[in-house]
């Protein structure tokens, strides 16, 4: 499938990230590029430190060690602040949206960052004000419309079934038109169908407007069908890095999966 895609520069470097809690380490001297365009996966066993990967790039971690690069922009510590301001979305491992708004609410948050006008305009919500509040509610109801839950669309969210309110999740981190989005096993607990329906969006938001995807995910014919390139983790440390096919015929990402021990 990379064949198709539009791949461009490296928008994305980490270059010998490692992270510690106490005297537990959680990464080791990782380093790996995602280029602009692509669909980029992160693979592991459990506790191989993917999530805390996703982490780093996205400020909620700070590194011990390493330089992490977007843009060209280099950080030994991203901030979430600085990570969302230079187009870095992300959705998390468990659901966090606010359950008692609706969809179309819950979308709009998303658009914070693109807000200009101060507290004190948003509050009198008049003229420039109201205007850029319709502006951003258009922005919200198109990527509504895209990921096809128009019918949800005022319903509470915590009404949501499970696989409906990853479906919100994904709009609100692409309600922030982010470059990169960064995907924490957005088809964990799935049915097949659901997964199906997920592996479309992932696919057509990468198509439509170019958004370079970071994903990670447990099922490997999903991680296989859609990625362009896998990086694998195991206990922390990279073990294999490469496309596809690459990546299912190491043997080392085979015995991380099938538990095999070495001498």
């Amino acid at each position: 499938m990379s064949q198709e895609r539009r791949i461009g520069d490296v928008i994305l470097k980490v270059d010998n990230v490692s992270l510690a809690f106490g005297g537990v380490k959680a990464l080791t001297n990782i380093t790996f590029d995602v280029c602009e365009g692509e669909v980029r996966s992160i693979i592991g066993p459990n506790g191989a430190g993917k999530s805390s990967m996703l982490n780093c790039i996205n400020g909620f971690y700070k590194p011990t060690e390493g330089i992490i690069t977007f843009k060209g922009e280099s950080h030994s510590q991203m901030e979430t602040h600085q990570a969302a301001s230079q187009g870095i979305a992300r959705t998390f491992q468990n659901i966090a949206l606010f359950k008692g708004m609706t969809t179309l609410d819950n979308v709009m948050t998303g658009r914070n960052l693109k807000m200009r006008k101060n507290f004190l305009w948003q509050s009198l919500y008049y003229g420039p004000a109201m205007r850029e509040e319709l502006e951003h509610r258009e922005a919200a109801e198109r990527v509504i419309d895209f990921l096809e839950i128009e019918s949800i669309r005022k319903t509470v969210v915590g009404r949501l079934p499970y696989g409906l309110q990853k479906r919100v999740e994904l709009a609100r981190a692409l309600a922030a038109e982010p470059d990169m989005l960064l995907l924490d096993e957005p088809m964990a607990g799935m049915n097949y169908e659901e997964k199906e329906d997920m592996c479309r969006y992932i696919l057509d938001v990468n198509d439509e407007f170019g958004t370079t995807i970071v994903l990670i995910e447990h099922d490997m014919s999903v991680v296989m069908d859609i990625s362009d390139r896998v990086v694998v983790l195991d206990y922390g440390q990279k073990i294999a890095d490469g496309d596809p096919d690459e990546v299912r015929a190491n043997q080392r990402v085979i015995d991380a999966y099938l538990g095999v021990q070495h001498d």
